[in-house]
């Protein structure tokens, strides 16, 4: 007996999250300087960490034979604060994904459906059925959310609902009254996820305090892994009604966001500067990305986060390519969507990198369909 037969039914069978690989083992497998290779694949802060950040890890590293403060209570205070919602509302986790899997914790079993669009982050899907309930992929309108097909897709199963705006891996945001409406419409019984992963990229993030407020069943979840620079330290927070963030901290483990993460988070709220300057940068790259792609005579969408999707003629053979020349993009085959690339919004030399690339690859697949 092999501990696939000891396993939970359907353990062997869920989907996985294939992150990229590491700038050391790119370079390292293909004989490349460390400081060639590129990672232009994870939706990484091409600009580094917030300072302010840096500065307070520096402040706290002695304090690492401590325990963090287990409610994340300085943090919590300045995320209510700046949410405009009560302390209580908020709950900080190991990422967003650890919240993702504490809803699958306190709401998903055998028999609920989650309701998610066919091309949404595969975290979805997996926490479903981790948990054993269903999850039911709808079609995407222009590579965004279909508000109204989700909508009629919810059945008495449905336990959950979710949205992510800006989509990831696709880039495209709904309208903010658009899922407030949205929001306010789905019954009792269903819980809409809402996943701002990209929120602070957009020049007015949709705002769904109003349905919170008014007793609709919303949870918001943020992160600090993008615009603020801080992926290395997996710090992400929920906010919604004090009821379900009850619940959540009922099923979360103690101790679960670290105290270098918890200070680097906190420093980093107060880096407006900083956010700013990285918005305003992407804003520059993604036009520099989208129009140089489209030049190559590749359909682009440039969205509204920190990546853009591009359609090749196979995305698993061209990011191979890339990767060799120490480009690390990001393949979109777990997704269905086997002609297209995920790529990161990077720096200026970067971008202007991965478009002189693609250029000789295109040309040179242009010359072997002509030979």
């Amino acid at each position: 007996m092999n501990y696939a037969d000891l396993a939970n039914a359907g353990v062997s069978d869920l989907p996985m999250y294939v992150p990229g690989k590491p700038i050391a083992d790119v370079a390292s497998e293909y004989g490349l300087p460390v400081e060639h290779v590129a990672k232009l694949a994870s939706n990484e802060n091409p600009f580094g960490p917030s300072p302010l950040a840096m500065e307070a890890v520096r402040e706290c590293i002695g304090s690492m034979h401590l325990y963090p403060d287990g409610g994340a209570c300085a943090l919590r205070r300045a995320i209510a604060d700046l949410r405009g919602v009560g302390e209580d509302a908020v709950m900080v986790g190991n990422g967003s994904n650890e919240l993702i899997e504490l809803m699958g914790h306190a709401f998903l079993r055998p028999g609920l459906e989650v309701v998610m669009g066919a091309q949404a982050f595969i975290v979805y899907k997996l926490v479903t059925r981790l948990f054993g309930a269903t999850a039911v992929e709808v079609p995407m309108r222009d590579f965004g959310h279909d508000l109204e097909a989700m909508r009629r897709a919810i059945t008495d199963r449905t336990r959950m609902v979710f949205v992510a705006s800006p989509n990831n891996p696709t880039g495209i945001a709904n309208d903010g009254d658009a899922l407030l409406a949205f929001a306010k419409s789905l019954p009792e019984h269903v819980i809409f996820c809402f996943d701002e992963a990209y929120a602070e990229y957009l020049e007015a993030a949709p705002d769904l305090r109003e349905a919170i407020l008014a007793g609709h069943k919303v949870v918001c979840l943020r992160t600090f892994s993008k615009i603020y620079g801080l992926g290395g330290l997996r710090v992400g927070y929920a906010y919604g009604d004090l009821d379900l963030i009850a619940l959540l901290e009922r099923v979360r483990q103690p101790f679960n966001v670290n105290l270098i993460g918890q200070a680097a988070a906190l420093a980093a709220l107060e880096d407006v500067e900083f956010l700013e300057k990285c918005r305003g940068a992407n804003n520059q790259g993604r036009e520099q990305l989208s129009a140089g792609l489209r030049d190559l005579g590749l359909e682009t969408w440039g969205g509204q986060a920190n990546f853009v999707l591009t359609l090749v003629s196979d995305g698993a053979r061209y990011f191979e390519a890339l990767q060799k020349r120490g480009l690390i993009v990001r393949p979109l085959g777990g997704y269905g969507m086997h002609d297209f690339l995920r790529i990161t919004i990077g720096r200026q030399d970067e971008n202007e990198r991965l478009l002189a690339e693609m250029g000789l690859l295109l040309s040179g697949d242009a010359k072997r369909k002509v030979g």
